[in-house]
């Protein structure tokens, strides 16, 4: 997979953006339009493709312990983001569903009815 693949599968999701809000311009941050968090951070380091997202901490930890292309963040909340770093044997059906999960944790609320 490519950078420019990772980014065009992230714009898939409803509402998404790419931003580049660091002077570098390295770092691709995926936004959700109606809050502006990010789901998805893309970047290269050493050489490898890599790619930021939230997780749940058990479910973060979980995915740690099973396959070896993840880590915790590099530049991120340890606690809440994993890092995945492309290489042989990342299983894109699991980085998919990472995105996924990054997606829906990020995405904006919906309203509150009022007197409620």
């Amino acid at each position: 997979m490519t950078r420019r693949e990772l980014i065009e599968y992230c714009l898939t999701y409803a509402g998404a953006y790419e931003d580049y809000p660091f002077d570098e311009g390295e770092w691709a941050v995926m936004r959700h339009r109606g809050n502006k968090k990010s789901f998805a951070l893309i970047y290269e380091r050493n050489g490898n493709l890599c790619l930021n997202v939230k997780c749940e901490p058990m479910r973060a930890e979980f995915y740690r312990k099973i396959f070896s292309w993840v880590t915790p963040a590099y530049h991120m909340n340890k606690i809440h983001w994993n890092t995945v770093t492309f290489q042989d044997g990342t299983d894109l059906d699991e980085v998919y569903e990472m995105i996924s999960h990054s997606y829906e944790l990020t995405k904006p609320k919906g309203k509150k009815a009022n007197g409620s």
